[in-house]
């Protein structure tokens, strides 16, 4: 299985959703067959399953999959973006991947909008568009419960040290999402589904929105992770299984020190040794049969500058012609704008940001399939406000009440946060 990557790249560079012109700058999602929307399917069809709503991805990379597999095995590294792939494999930092790579095949694919954990999560375990599912950034409007809600922690959005408060409220993670979800899907098929993630977040509320039908294992670090999976393979070297392996790290360190500082890539590369070191070194010839490795992400990161220019406390005078704060993404953010006040917010966003964002109307987001195809949420008009801004290059807005700290972001359509790698190989 080939490097297609020099391929399929100048498709998804040139690809425009057909009513939707943001300008230049932008990747647009390709949720046609090339995007994480359409893993799902592929997973399904790689264990002889039923499709899962949306399309698996496009013919030229499921092609070359190659079919008879009885495991699949996907790690999701959050915010590793395909060119850091791709410079590290270069470096020689990770040569396993380089290796895994030769072996398999290496394709370029987009994220959702918004970029962002939340929503592309939401969408690799239900099969459906943000625009569906409605979970469309990492602080978002919750209408039916009078807050602005973190949509990891399910918490308020300003409060801290306190996941999970939201229920406090009345909300329920079990049943916030009424979607059916991958795990259930695979097991009428008899195929059983494992995730793998960090001890921190075991039984936390996206896992019990995403882990129903699911065996949760967790981890302390890469060392107990690749041991208990070896041991896991090894022990049922013939059940049909979807094993599902989440790592935050990258991006942590991408967000607080930079996605092209040393520190993700001395993390990513760590992973990576003690993967083949602990895993695959150890992997018995029969635990190996008829399994397929996916390494893929979320999204990818872009480097901002610690700028007050960008934070909301340095302009009151936009501050006061809005409801509440703005939600979503720093980089694709929601506006709720006071009567009468639209079209000053407009200029003020033009005037002093000139060229630096992007704003759309929500309705006509939605219409253009920015935030995927399917019917829409009910709620979905309610938790993208009155006027979307997307930044352009490295801008971005910070309203939170508490010090900008964060040298890294994602959320928006620049290249860097929207190209993903899809690596696949069979062991």
């Amino acid at each position: 299985m080939p490097d297609i990557t020099s391929d399929l790249l100048p498709q998804l560079k040139a690809y425009r959703l057909p009513e939707l012109d943001l300008g230049d700058g932008f990747l647009y999602p390709h949720y046609g067959g090339g995007s994480i929307l359409n893993i799902p399917s592929t997973i399904c069809r790689l264990l002889d399953a039923p499709d899962f709503e949306s399309a698996p991805v496009s013919p030229e990379i499921l092609s070359r999959l190659g079919s008879g597999y009885r495991r699949v095995l996907v790690i999701l590294m959050d915010a590793l973006a395909l060119h850091r792939l791709q410079r590290w494999m270069a470096e020689g930092s990770v040569p396993i991947w380089s290796h895994l790579a030769q072996d398999g095949l290496l394709a370029p694919l987009t994220s959702i909008t918004p970029s962002t954990t939340s929503a592309a999560l939401t969408s690799l375990w239900t099969g459906r568009s943000a625009a569906v599912h409605g979970i469309v950034g990492y602080e978002m409007w919750l209408k039916e419960y009078g807050v602005v809600a973190n949509t990891i922690l399910h918490s308020p959005m300003s409060f801290r040290n306190d996941a999970g408060s939201l229920e406090r409220a009345g909300f329920s993670p079990d049943n916030f999402m009424p979607l059916p979800t991958l795990g259930p899907q695979l097991a009428a098929q008899g195929v059983k589904t494992f995730a793998f993630q960090h001890q921190s977040i075991m039984n936390s509320g996206l896992s019990r929105m995403f882990f129903k039908e699911v065996d949760e294992r967790g981890f302390i670090s890469a060392t107990d992770l690749w041991i208990n999976l070896r041991q896991l393979l090894e022990a049922h070297p013939d059940e049909r299984m979807y094993t599902w392996i989440y790592w935050p790290a990258v991006d942590t360190f991408s967000h607080h020190h930079g996605p092209d500082n040393e520190y993700p890539a001395a993390e990513f590369a760590g992973f990576s040794s003690a993967m083949e070191r602990l895993f695959l070194k150890g992997l018995s010839p029969e635990a190996r049969k008829d399994t397929l490795l996916i390494l893929t992400a979320d999204h990818g990161q872009i480097t901002t500058r610690l700028d007050p220019h960008y934070e909301l406390r340095s302009h009151p005078q936009l501050v006061r012609r809005l409801h509440i704060m703005p939600t979503g993404e720093n980089r694709l953010a929601f506006f709720y704008i006071r009567p009468g006040q639209t079209e000053a917010v407009r200029e003020y966003l033009e005037r002093t940001w000139p060229n630096q964002f992007t704003l759309i109307d929500p309705v006509y987001a939605i219409q253009a399939g920015l935030f995927g195809p399917g019917e829409p949420h009910p709620g979905l008009l309610d938790r993208l406000g009155d006027l979307i801004v997307i930044a352009k290059g490295d801008a971005y807005l910070w309203w939170s009440n508490k010090d900008n700290h964060l040298v890294g972001r994602h959320g928006g359509l620049h290249p860097q946060e929207m190209l993903v790698p899809f690596l696949a190989t069979r062991l």
